[in-house]
């Protein structure tokens, strides 16, 4: 019974997406949960499979390289040890992804990859924190990942996000063309929305569950673009759609656009 519920919610979701711009899917770290995250592997195939939506982490090494990374040190994911901020690309480039044997991906490598892919939309999350990114390093961050992103992606396909105000105040001061996303830990609310205005930024991203109809609203009268998460389930996509939020980040990228696609759950 709750499944024909879902189903239902998930197909009248679609219906009224298609009416009014479904929810696009953003394959969080590439796919996280059906390939190895943040792997070139991972954008490659989810790619293939029809997505049009991402979303990746960004740091630099000790040498002001930019790599892809999620966590705060080494060894969830990767061969190595430690924070890859301590580390030069050289020794970056020695170490492999553990589920795919894969090189750790230079943020090169991926732009290069998708530059000539003009469909695409990729939220760029700067996975920065005061430890690890003082403040006389947010701004070599930023000016190397605005000059990446600009010098070879094509302009709105992508944003730079980040829980961090910070470093989203350094790359709106360095670069006021610069669109950013503010990414929250929890509801949307008049607070938040404050927030992401005074920054300047273009997008929101809070978590799904104790957001409200009228908070979405509100943020779109402000104008905002904005993404929920976290989308495991068809449920959580019915839920997004319902909302009205206009991305969906989700770790099972493949799973939900083929079940979103043909109306049915899998």
């Amino acid at each position: 019974m709750k499944k024909t519920l879902i189903a239902g919610a998930v197909m009248l979701a679609v219906a009224w997406g298609h009416a009014a711009d479904a929810p696009r899917l953003l394959a969080h770290r590439g796919g996280g949960r059906e390939y190895d995250e943040n792997s070139l592997g991972a954008f490659r195939a989810s790619y293939d499979k029809g997505l049009r939506g991402f979303e990746t982490d960004i740091r630099l090494t000790k040498d002001n390289v930019l790599v892809l990374l999620h966590d705060n040190t080494l060894e969830r994911t990767t061969t190595g040890t430690g924070a890859i901020e301590d580390l030069t690309v050289d020794e970056v480039k020695a170490l492999k992804l553990k589920k795919s044997g894969e090189s750790i991906p230079l943020v090169r490598d991926l732009f290069e990859y998708l530059k000539d892919k003009t469909d695409i939309f990729i939220e760029l999350e700067m996975k920065t924190n005061t430890k690890l990114y003082p403040e006389e390093r947010l701004e070599i961050y930023c000016k190397a990942l605005y000059e990446a992103a600009t010098t070879t992606l094509s302009r709105g396909t992508y944003i730079f996000t980040s829980f961090d105000k910070r470093t989203l105040s350094t790359m709106k001061r360095l670069y006021p063309d610069a669109d950013i996303g503010l990414i929250v830990g929890g509801g949307l609310d008049e607070k938040v929305i404050k927030t992401a205005l005074e920054l300047g930024c273009k997008r929101i991203a809070p978590t799904m569950d104790t957001t409200t109809r009228k908070a979405v609203r509100d943020a779109k009268k402000a104008g905002f673009g904005l993404t929920g998460w976290p989308t495991l389930s068809e449920a959580d996509y019915a839920l997004g759609a319902a909302l009205g939020f206009d991305c969906l980040t989700t770790d099972y990228p493949v799973k939900l656009h083929e079940s979103v696609k043909a109306g049915t759950l899998r």
